[in-house]
């Protein structure tokens, strides 16, 4: 961040490849250099974190006005975002090659999965997320969204050490069945390791990474098992919200103004 004046943050849709390759540069400093990641269409050599799916996800992505820097490196929030209408031009949506969404396409409802959240170290703890969250907010209500999910991911792939916040989130905030998608059977991993009278909550609800809490505040639920990632260096959940249950006071916090 600059030192000598306040950050003027700048959030809207990707719509040029220079603004793209922007998410996806910040997508390789997160997911790759700090976090360990990896995948078949890294690219190392140009810091870009992509895959496949990336031309078929809208991209909301934020930037710092103030940054004296080019555009590609300018950018310090990331969403991706894939409606069901945009999942079946792709052929699926990108996590269903680790959950069963069967009772989400059941459903009747207008779906879009979140993907690749992540925001500069620089700005962590600030307001960024809810920048995003209000331009995602706007999203939802112009494009009739209903339930919102996607992979959310604990650093590690050492389930043991995780198993007092899986528990936590399979025993306290399960999905409701008709929602309830499932990890699939090739690489279930049960979340339900601890039982409920074990589970410290307080020291559980420390290993919770940031942003699922943020999405259990307001209102979200968990699918039955978690993915380990090797390739990722995490361990995956499904988180889901439907938008329908949430509160007022909820909804103050997913669609509040912000302002300066």
């Amino acid at each position: 961040m600059q030192a000598d004046r306040p950050p003027r943050f700048e959030v809207k849709l990707a719509e040029t490849d220079t603004e793209r390759r922007a998410a996806q540069r910040l997508r390789y400093r997160v997911f790759v250099q700090e976090l360990g990641g990896t995948g078949p269409m890294v690219d190392h050599e140009a810091g870009l974190e992509q895959d496949r799916f990336d031309m078929y996800f809208d991209h909301l992505i934020l930037s710092d006005a103030t940054l004296d820097c080019p555009m590609e490196d300018r950018v310090i929030g990331v969403y991706r975002l894939l409606r069901d209408d945009q999942a079946r031009i792709a052929g699926q949506f990108y996590s269903e090659d680790e959950y069963d969404l069967t009772p989400l396409r059941n459903s009747g409802r207008r779906l879009m999965e979140l993907g690749r959240s992540c925001v500069d170290a620089r700005y962590r703890g600030g307001k960024v997320m809810y920048y995003l969250w209000q331009a995602l907010a706007q999203y939802v209500a112009e494009h009739g969204i209903e339930v919102l999910f996607g992979v959310a991911s604990f650093h590690g792939t050492d389930v043991d050490a995780l198993a007092q916040p899986l528990s936590l989130l399979h025993h306290r905030h399960l999905a409701p069945e008709e929602l309830r998608v499932r990890a699939q059977p090739a690489h279930y991993q049960r979340m339900d390791l601890v039982a409920p009278e074990m589970i410290d909550r307080r020291a559980a609800m420390l290993q919770v990474p940031a942003l699922i809490k943020a999405y259990l505040r307001l209102g979200g639920y968990v699918g039955d098992g978690a993915f380990v990632d090797h390739a990722f260096n995490t361990t995956d959940v499904c988180l889901i919200m439907d938008t329908a249950h949430l509160n007022q006071k909820r909804k103050d916090i997913f669609f509040r103004d912000i302002g300066g």
